[in-house]
């Protein structure tokens, strides 16, 4: 998920050839107040008027409690935007007030239920209510963390190795998967160290996120190569679903590779490789089938 300045019309038309996954057009912290109304009208336009293919189109909003948060959902709601990424949540109750302004804009315009959300949380409040805040609502499709603000709420720094996230980064991998959503880790600033980004996206791969938050074009392929899956475990993979799909054909529960009984867990692990080597294009889905 790239993130783009909503006051930068060239990066916002030119955002989409570079191959990631979603953007996020920002309207809230790289924006200045003198400039919230004027980017504000820029996103609008952008989300109109530029074919982003497929590419999933994120809005961060400015909170709802500053004269400018109801005039973003209005405003991206009416553009069509998949996901309104709400900044600084710390309960449920702030989802459920998004929520109602997304259905108050839907109803205008007759798309009820298109718009999705997406919470960042940013401090200790959000991280300890972080099931209650991805279990809020039906459009919350994932949750995701933002380390700086997190970092200066517990009146620390982050460090290179990450240390002071990983309680929050567990506490949103766990909500998540409980909840039944995605979740997604915080953009890396550093541009001049990639041997870092590199360990730090291993690591949440590991710890089981979706996905990484980026500030740049260049930081795209490192992503895509770690998750992808290496030739080695694709084969694995399709030799589970093979099997699987052997036993379910006999009438068989019991599900055997190289001689060998497969549980449950190999099962998941299995079927979330394949997962992935389809999003990355590595193999399509016919040959799954």
């Amino acid at each position: 998920m790239m993130f783009v300045p909503g006051n930068n019309p060239g990066m916002m038309a030119d955002a989409h050839i570079y191959g990631p996954d979603s953007i996020m057009l920002d309207l809230e912290d790289s924006v200045t107040m003198a400039e919230k109304d004027a980017a504000r009208l820029l996103v609008h336009n952008a989300l109109k008027s530029i074919d982003y293919g497929t590419t999933e189109m994120v809005v961060r909003i400015n909170p709802l409690n500053t004269p400018y948060g109801k005039k973003d959902v209005e405003a991206v709601v009416k553009a069509g935007v998949d996901v309104i990424r709400m900044p600084k949540t710390e309960t449920a109750d702030e989802v459920r007030e998004l929520e109602a302004e997304i259905l108050k804009v839907e109803e205008e315009i007759g798309a009820v239920g298109r718009t999705q959300i997406m919470a960042a949380i940013e401090s200790a409040l959000g991280i300890v209510n972080a099931y209650a805040i991805a279990t809020a609502s039906k459009r919350m499709m994932g949750i995701a963390l933002g380390a700086e603000d997190y970092s200066a709420n517990l009146k620390t720094n982050r460090t290179s190795g990450g240390a002071e996230l990983l309680l929050a980064r567990e506490q949103i991998v766990v909500a998540a998967r409980a909840a039944g959503i995605a979740c997604f880790d915080t953009v890396y600033s550093n541009l001049d160290d990639m041997e870092t980004f590199r360990k730090e996206v291993e690591l949440i791969k590991t710890l089981g996120f979706d996905g990484k938050s980026i500030i740049n074009p260049r930081q795209i392929e490192v992503v895509n190569e770690v998750f992808t899956p290496t030739e080695k475990e694709i084969n694995k993979a399709r030799a589970v679903v093979a099997a699987i799909k052997e036993a379910q054909a006999k009438g068989s529960g019991v599900i055997a590779v190289n001689g060998k009984m497969v549980d449950r867990p190999v099962v998941l692990r299995a079927e979330r490789t394949i997962a992935l080597a389809v999003a990355a294009g590595v193999i399509s889905e016919e040959e799954v089938l």
